[in-house]
């Protein structure tokens, strides 16, 4: 459903009681009562019937409960790795989406990796940067455990390890790839698919462009909802442009996708132009689909367009 279409269906909803009004992700009553418009349907692990890759559900902490779901395809020996950070503005969507679900299938499948996709906590009732912590603790588990988990320790080869996400989850592999510089975690490379990045001054065809009413001060309030104690949209974790350090960045590739027609498109093209700019010595390519919107590939996923985008992302795990 369009931006337009979430925002039409909630219009005549009764806000005097609304301490948030992040329509159509969500509200936040003045009770603490949280209303979830999207990113609410779960669906277990299981074997697809059609690609035949298997999935589950593993604790990776038994304090938080944090959890990743795992996606195996048939008979695999030793294969590369994908830690997947799934979307939804940080404060909806989990791993056990349907929709996260029947994409990880696919590229599992279609790319022959074990996908490690993350069930963070979400926002606000678990504020970033929790969400940032509980995807990097699922990274170290697959660097740094000795595992018990038969899918890693029997089928996975650590040299070929990527991240990927899109929207809120490219934001927090982009800040993951920060930290990897920091420790010895031999990271190949990550996919930022429609990036959740923003600022306070609008750049590129930001200002002329014809968005959705309100998308705007919709990134801007869900944001601060979702980081209460940020200091605004130029907090370097949101706007690359203003982290001094970019260039730690502890990847030497990065695949950055870009809808046409997704307000987010330019901070796209912009975080290739920031990254090569802060002394960053790797390579990063950004691709646009025309005539597309934001996670087009995750709503239409049998598209012509989304089948394109999905060999353009396996073509960048094996090269």
């Amino acid at each position: 459903m369009s931006f337009e279409a979430l925002m039409s269906a909630t219009a005549n909803m009764n806000l005097e009681d609304v301490l948030h009004d992040c329509r159509p992700i969500l509200v936040v009553h003045k009770n603490g009562r949280v209303h979830r418009f999207i990113g609410t349907k779960r669906v277990p692990p299981s074997v697809d019937s059609i690609t035949g890759v298997e999935s589950k559900d593993v604790v990776i902490d038994s304090k938080t409960g944090v959890y990743v779901r795992l996606y195996k395809p048939q008979n695999v020996k030793k294969v590369g790795v994908l830690v997947y950070i799934h979307g939804g503005g940080f404060c909806a969507e989990a791993a056990s989406s349907p929709l996260f679900q029947n994409y990880l299938n696919n590229l599992s499948f279609k790319a022959n990796v074990i996908v490690v996709s993350v069930d963070y906590r979400i926002a606000p009732e678990y504020p970033l940067p929790i969400g940032y912590e509980d995807s990097w603790a699922a990274l170290k588990w697959v660097f740094e455990t000795n595992h018990d988990e038969p899918w890693l320790r029997n089928h996975v080869d650590l040299t070929r390890v990527y991240m990927a996400g899109d929207s809120a989850g490219a934001n927090i592999v982009h800040n993951l790839a920060k930290r990897v510089s920091r420790v010895t975690y031999p990271l190949k490379g990550i996919i930022l698919v429609h990036p959740y990045f923003w600022g306070k001054d609008r750049i590129g065809s930001e200002e002329n462009r014809v968005g959705p009413v309100g998308f705007n001060s919709l990134m801007d309030k869900t944001w601060m909802v979702a980081c209460p104690d940020s200091s605004g949209s130029d907090d370097p974790r949101l706007n690359p442009g203003m982290d001094h350090k970019l260039g730690e960045l502890g990847v030497d590739k990065v695949l950055v996708s870009v809808a046409e027609l997704d307000i987010l498109k330019d901070r796209g093209f912009y975080y290739k132009d920031v990254l090569l700019k802060s002394g960053w010595k790797g390579e990063v390519q950004v691709i646009e689909t025309s005539d597309e919107n934001h996670v087009f590939h995750l709503l239409k996923p049998d598209s012509v367009k989304s089948v394109e985008l999905m060999n353009q992302i396996v073509e960048f795990l094996h090269s």
